[in-house]
């Protein structure tokens, strides 16, 4: 299990400490045991922000690493992206600019084929490709305006591959391989951090702080807005990702509402209250006809996944009070779980 994790800087915003301080790490847990097995760090850049109530939030390594089986990868927003190996030997570091804005770094980096891609709009309004094992730079597109969120790759019909961004007013269509753009959608008239999602050559993009989703056909050509766009809703989320299931899609809004709309046609099927007064900032999972939920403060919802609502469990860890900041990570029938504080196995032991 790969996690990313900071230190030395930003706990808190009465007390930061020394900026020079701040150190980026990606720890390396057993998956069995969850024993730490490595816990490699870097310096944590000059340009870092300074740390307001805002940064405080969700700290400096918010980006969940990517891993190809042989090694992995995290972004770190100004500090930049690192490959290490699985003994966690430093492969490569690559810069992708000093800029920063907000809340921070958000976007996580992709694998795809040989190319890690990287969002780094904040950064330096621009999606870099880097080759996975040298570090070396593929390709760039500039222009990328405040999109937090993670590229998304897509199958297009004929299955061929696109890169998605979903970034400020416009929604982006890309050659995976050569960055080339290939069409573009009017979109979300404000910042985006959810993560695109895609079934059967269809995309579908949330973002806004005033909630807005919109589905779009994949695979055209030049300002596909009037061919292409199948339908928006005045529903969405401002920072979560949603997921597919069975012709609908479900996401819990940040304002602690979960959401189910038809994908077909973007009509609302239910809109329901979470328990908490907080914020979400965790993306809901599947794992078979079942949805997971994670809030801050109140624990973790598990919903039939049914265009009608129907709540089966509400689980806490009661000895824990720390923050829920982190979408949990599904794998061999167990859930993995992370507070501020701590990681979680959660399941059948020995589950396979």
């Amino acid at each position: 299990v790969f996690v990313t994790a900071f230190t030395g800087y930003g706990r808190s915003d009465e007390d930061p400490g020394d900026k020079a301080d701040l150190k980026l790490h990606v720890i390396c847990l057993d998956r069995h045991s969850g024993k730490i097995l490595w816990d490699e760090s870097i310096a944590g850049s000059p340009n870092t922000q300074s740390v307001t109530n805002r940064v405080v939030d969700h700290g400096f390594a918010t980006a969940t690493p990517v891993t190809d089986g042989k090694n992995v990868y995290a972004f770190f927003g100004v500090s930049g992206v690192v490959a290490y190996d699985a003994d966690g030997k430093l492969l490569w570091q690559a810069d992708v600019g000093s800029g920063t804005a907000g809340f921070g770094s958000a976007s996580s980096p992709v694998l795809f084929e040989d190319l890690l891609i990287v969002n780094a709009s904040i950064e330096s309004d621009t999606v870099f490709a880097f080759d996975k094992n040298s570090g070396e730079q593929v390709w760039k597109v500039e222009g990328i305006a405040k999109a937090w969120t993670s590229p998304c790759i897509a199958e297009a019909p004929g299955g061929t591959w696109e890169l998605v961004i979903n970034q400020k007013d416009m929604i982006y269509g890309f050659e995976p391989h050569t960055g080339e753009k290939l069409w573009e959608c009017v979109g979300i008239d404000d910042y985006v951090v959810p993560v695109p999602i895609s079934h059967e050559g269809v995309i579908y993009c949330l973002g806004g702080r005033r909630n807005r989703c919109l589905a779009i056909r994949l695979g055209g050509r030049g300002d596909v807005t009037d061919t292409h766009k199948l339908w928006e809703s005045g529903v969405g989320a401002n920072v979560t990702s949603p997921v597919y299931y069975d012709g609908h899609i479900y996401w819990a809004s940040d304002k602690a509402i979960t959401n189910c709309l038809d994908a077909k046609t973007g009509d609302t099927k239910y809109q329901e209250r979470l328990p908490t007064r907080a914020r979400v900032y965790a993306s809901i999972v599947r794992a078979g006809d079942k949805l997971y939920i994670t809030t801050r403060d109140q624990g973790i919802l598990v919903l039939k996944a049914s265009p009608t609502y129907e709540e089966l469990a509400h689980n806490t860890i009661d000895d824990d009070p720390n923050m829920f900041n982190a979408s949990p990570a599904i794998s061999n029938n167990q859930l993995l779980l992370r507070t501020d504080a701590f990681l979680y196995c959660i399941g059948a032991t020995g589950a396979e």
